[in-house]
């Protein structure tokens, strides 16, 4: 962790671990007062929100975890152990653990997944749902059953979800595909650290890290296959509507090549209260690129 805590303290960001849920969290957070509660995705960490934990800590408690299967926090080793009663109920438990009987979410990629579903499951403890390019469980269904593109696009996940070639795959070269994917275009235009490409490897190469990340992708069985569940995301089945009733704001990098603008067309029919903003040069790295912006647009749409 010595990576990680370096380049946090100048921040003013605190370690903590809580146990919630039948795992152990390890969580950063920074600043007291109002939750808000910041949610990674794959193959991220608590890390991806430092600017965000130094930014909301200046008047809030801001919260970032490492989910369950990353970096510091608890691995279990069965898959279904990743399924999304117990992702949703990791963080149910966690802002419990905090004090607090509401939050303000924040989620991207995976976590933004965890937060729709989290937000769906028990709107009376989210206060604003921020959501950064991840999917609504029942548009991307839509999406992978009716537009090539992406199912295109999410190829990827097919081989995610089959071990341990994955795994080897990530690993490789001193994880050098992820190091590709996550930091290249940062430490290239200067976004990126050569300490937070550190504190990434650090994180990577903590033991069963990988694997509870691709843990998710096998949990859920999601991917562009015909003739498997007609649910993109296994063990929703029993949230009938996906209706989300909380205010929500969904930020959008329109050149994410992952997870296509589809993705956005019909969402008002599951999430009334609803603002989209679009950012057309912003890749699904948005967090990374435009931390300013995405700082920005958060903090004015929790203040109002």
């Amino acid at each position: 962790m010595a990576e990680q805590a370096a380049a946090a303290s100048a921040r003013g960001i605190r370690h903590s671990f809580a146990d919630v849920n039948g795992a152990r969290l390890h969580y950063a957070h920074s600043g007291e007062g109002r939750l808000i509660l910041f949610l990674h995705g794959f193959p991220e960490f608590w890390y991806a929100w430092r600017n965000q934990l130094a930014e909301f800590g200046r008047d809030c408690l801001a919260v970032a975890p490492d989910m369950r299967g990353y970096n510091l926090s608890s691995k279990p080793e069965k898959v279904e152990d990743y399924e999304m009663n117990h992702l949703v109920g990791d963080i149910v438990a966690l802002i419990g653990n905090l004090g607090a009987k509401s939050c303000c979410l924040v989620g991207h990629d995976w976590g933004g997944v965890v937060a729709w579903v989290t937000a769906i499951a028990r709107p009376e403890i989210i206060e604003k749902l921020v959501i950064i390019n991840a999917p609504h469980p029942a548009i991307f269904q839509r999406e992978l059953r009716e537009n090539p593109a992406q199912q295109q696009a999410s190829q990827y996940m097919l081989m995610f979800r089959t071990p341990p070639q994955a795994e080897q795959m990530l690993s490789a070269e001193n994880c050098a595909l992820l190091q590709q994917i996550v930091l290249s275009e940062g430490l290239r235009d200067g976004y990126v650290t050569e300490a937070d490409q550190r504190a990434y490897l650090e994180a990577w190469t903590q033991p069963g890290a990988l694997t509870g990340g691709l843990n998710y992708y096998r949990a859920a069985r999601v991917g562009p296959v015909s003739g498997e569940s007609q649910n993109a995301f296994h063990g929703l089945e029993e949230q009938t509507s996906l209706q989300v009733n909380v205010p929500t704001m969904v930020i959008w990098g329109e050149s994410d090549t992952a997870l296509l603008t589809g993705n956005l067309d019909g969402l008002d029919r599951y999430v009334p209260n609803m603002f989209i903003k679009r950012i057309p040069d912003a890749t699904h790295w948005i967090v990374h690129e435009k931390s300013h912006l995405v700082n920005s647009l958060i903090r004015d749409f929790i203040s109002h």
